[in-house]
């Protein structure tokens, strides 16, 4: 296949916006996958900021950093996305280069603990204010099941309202599959 399937897409996205060096910021630690790609992009002198409200998540995020001995290139915080603003530092509001969310519910984990679109928003809106201009907001929306159709919805009507001035927005989408596969909204700010 020649088209970019979503997730490698996604990593796609973060390649070209964040570098060595660079502060990033992955708002659903998840199992730690994007975690890991992330502090290996940005070197020894970058750093991720990692979030999850699931101690379970920090703990596997945790184990796969460790296991790639790159604890010290990320901060795990215990804590809902939308409180990025109180736990990265000051000095870097305005500096990150690039943010990645997984919507959902953690893959292997309790199914009836989801992300909720009110929270989601109010990070990206966070986000958006800490990121540097060009500087790039992924979100995989997982919309296979009720949350995520509700999140889904919320989202797009929420990217849609963003001026234009303040961002471009772009959705990655595979239309013609079958049991509502994941798709991408990006966010570059102006």
């Amino acid at each position: 296949m020649r088209l970019t399937r979503i997730l490698p897409f996604s990593k796609h996205l973060l390649s070209t916006a964040a570098a060595a060096g660079d502060i990033v910021i992955d708002a659903t630690a998840g199992n730690g996958l994007d975690t890991v790609f992330l502090a290996e992009l940005v070197g020894e002198y970058g750093h991720v900021y990692g979030f999850d409200i699931q101690e379970e998540a920090i703990l596997n995020t945790a184990n796969r950093l460790k296991e790639k001995d790159l604890e010290s290139r990320a901060t795990l915080t215990l804590d809902s996305h939308e409180m990025v603003k109180k736990h990265i530092p000051v000095k870097f509001h305005g500096q990150a280069s690039a943010a990645i969310f997984n919507l959902g519910y953690l893959p292997g984990g309790n199914k009836a603990i989801t992300t909720a679109p009110s929270s989601t928003i109010l990070a990206i809106e966070e986000i958006l204010d800490l990121l540097k201009p060009e500087g790039i907001i992924i979100i995989v929306i997982y919309h296979g099941h009720e949350t995520g159709k509700m999140e889904r919805d919320a989202i797009i009507q929420y990217a849609m309202s963003i001026d234009q001035k303040k961002a471009h927005v772009l959705k990655y989408q595979f239309i013609n599959q079958a049991n509502n596969p994941p798709f991408i909204v990006a966010i570059e700010k102006r």
